[in-house]
């Protein structure tokens, strides 16, 4: 059948039936997290929530004051996933998210017509399409395309959406001979009753079960993005649509006038003066690691000039690397010595070093690992390094404390080194 979202999209809101109602799960994303919610799965008379279908996400919208979480299609009925279960035979007012449904009427039918113009002008087909949260992607059946197409591809369709083209929804039954006219990617094994073909006047004629705008003009503007290379030879075309542009515009802008307050340069400037902040950024990263260096090399110098050091070096310096760690354990020589070194601050992760003689290494390299809560790993030496996940303020000087504190006992407690 066709949904009542299908034979009019612009109705918003509508009453109908609840014909069942029964226990379900569902997964949903939180947090970049997918969980299992439970809930009901709600089949009414008829529906003005699109199902999922056709490349184009489902509606979202409530039934009465219930949120619906999803909706599908099984067959010829739309599936509305609701948590607060609805009683079979009441009266249920159906309301659409507008903005999110609009949305999805002015990319489809961007799509349709930016489909129909590129294989119309140039040959290139269409062989599947994504509808994004923020872009919408159509690949085309070409490995690449001609510098000046895709400006006079957009120049074409914005044309057409000033031309006020109208957009028309024909059902026909299957056995109509104008179903072998149009095109189409086929159907779903599922599917059941007409045929809907949407059509846009002198320009393309297509079966899908998707909603669409009624006029091209209520698309506003199309914005060809650019292109980038698909999987095998194709290319992918990136393109805004109507809300989307204007949107787009508007974070565009903000974006240039918190770089002209930045960088201090009008937008025109903006490429020219990042260039120059990076290679200064790029040059006194060279002369720190540098001074970073010779810090390393004077560090172990002052300990081994040190008349009355023992066999025990430890040191934590937030700036450092393993480089640094590296050159202090290699400048102090670790044969007679036990050296701990810890590098990083409380915004990302730690790292430590732990050489020295073999038995000592191999004894306290877990025990330190495990203290400062990490992962360690065994060099071709005699070193123990690795990885704290714990390492931020009060908590790294405390775990840093008691691992110089372990180590430091188990030095003295060696005799035989010694």
């Amino acid at each position: 059948m066709a949904f009542q979202c299908q034979r009019d999209c612009y109705i918003q809101e509508f009453i109908t039936t609840v014909v069942s109602c029964c226990p379900a799960e569902l997964k949903l994303e939180n947090g970049g997290k997918k969980e299992k919610v439970k809930g009901f799965n709600v089949i009414l008379t008829d529906t003005v929530l699109f199902p999922e279908g056709g490349g184009q996400p489902d509606d979202r919208g409530w039934i009465g004051s219930v949120p619906v979480l999803r909706v599908t299609r099984q067959g010829s009925e739309a599936v509305h996933f609701v948590e607060s279960a609805l009683e079979v035979g009441s009266e249920a007012r159906l309301k659409v998210d507008w903005e999110r449904r609009f949305d999805h009427m002015q990319q489809h039918s961007g799509q349709h017509l930016v489909t129909a113009l590129a294989d119309a002008m140039f040959g290139y087909k269409t062989t599947s399409w994504e509808l994004g949260r923020q872009r919408s992607t159509i690949e085309l059946d070409t490995p690449a395309v001609k510098p000046g197409e895709m400006e006079a591809l957009e120049e074409a369709v914005n044309q057409k959406i000033r031309d006020h083209t109208p957009v028309t929804v024909q059902l026909l039954s299957l056995d109509d001979p104008a179903v072998e006219k149009v095109r189409s990617r086929g159907l779903p094994d599922d599917h059941a009753g007409p045929i809907r073909i949407i059509d846009i006047e002198g320009v393309d004629a297509n079966m899908c079960c998707g909603t669409h705008v009624s006029n091209l003009s209520h698309l506003q503007v199309i914005k060809i993005l650019g292109t980038e290379k698909g999987k095998k030879n194709k290319t992918n075309l990136i393109f805004l649509v109507g809300n989307r542009v204007l949107k787009y515009a508007e974070k565009g802008y903000s974006t240039e006038r918190s770089l002209t307050s930045l960088l201090k340069t009008g937008a025109d400037d903006h490429v020219e003066a990042v260039d120059k902040l990076q290679k200064s950024v790029k040059v006194l990263q060279k002369n720190n690691l540098n001074l970073l260096r010779d810090m390393a090399v004077l560090i172990a110098q002052n300990f081994k000039n040190n008349p009355s050091r023992g066999k025990f070096f430890c040191l934590h310096r937030k700036d450092g690397d393993n480089e640094f760690m590296n050159i202090i354990a290699n400048e102090i020589g670790t044969e007679d010595t036990v050296v701990f070194l810890t590098v990083g601050d409380e915004k990302g992760m730690g790292l430590f070093l732990l050489t020295g003689p073999v038995v000592i290494v191999e004894e306290l390299g877990p025990r330190v690992a495990e203290l400062l809560e990490g992962k360690g790993a065994r060099g071709k030496r005699a070193v123990s390094r690795g990885r704290p996940i714990a390492w931020s303020g009060a908590g790294r000087r405390s775990l840093y404390c008691r691992s110089t504190s372990v180590i430091a006992a188990q030095r003295r407690s060696k005799a035989s080194w010694e």
